[in-house]
């Protein structure tokens, strides 16, 4: 089972990264940091999972070398699931790589991280709206803090699950 972290560059991808495998990641607060992937693994209901943390893009069109990247991983390694992590204080601007990547015949999770900071500003995000309109799940996270982690892993557990118990692993 092989999980891609996406998303667009400096929404807390590389620290969901460290949080579900446990491995340190150097995280820088500038755009660009990851350009290279990062491979790590977890344990889910017994079974290891791959997880790699994919360069940012802004879109499945590359207009860098990021991009370019992140893409070929994604075309390459056919992935069971894709976990898509989301500036919540930026959601309209993340949301067109999440409606591209939903387009893709492969699992999605929708991951609004930095709620807090969302929640500061006063932005409300109706997780269950978005969920039903994306038609994926959606969780909120605070990436650094650890806050929402746990439920990230659940749904992740949930979708391998009913990967595993449909057959359908590929």
């Amino acid at each position: 089972m092989k999980i891609l972290l996406m998303g667009n560059p400096n929404v807390g991808k590389s620290v969901i990264f460290n949080r579900l495998t446990g491995i340190r990641v150097v995280v820088s607060n500038y755009p660009g940091t990851t350009i290279e992937f990062l491979e790590g693994s977890m344990m889910v209901d017994g079974r290891r999972v791959q997880i790699i943390d994919v360069p940012g893009a802004y879109s499945l069109v590359p207009s860098d070398k990021a991009e370019e990247v992140a893409v070929n991983i994604l075309m390459k390694d056919k992935p069971h699931l894709i976990v898509d992590v989301v500036d919540a204080t930026n959601l309209e601007r993340n949301l067109y790589l999440s409606l591209q990547l939903r387009e893709l015949p492969i699992p999605l999770i929708l991951d609004l991280n930095m709620i807090d900071l969302a929640r500061e500003r006063g932005i409300s995000i109706d997780k269950d709206a978005l969920a039903r309109a994306l038609g994926v799940p959606v969780v909120s996270s605070v990436a650094i803090s650890g806050e929402g982690v746990h439920e990230l892993r659940a749904v992740i557990a949930r979708i391998i699950k009913e990967r595993v118990g449909s057959g359908n692993t590929v």
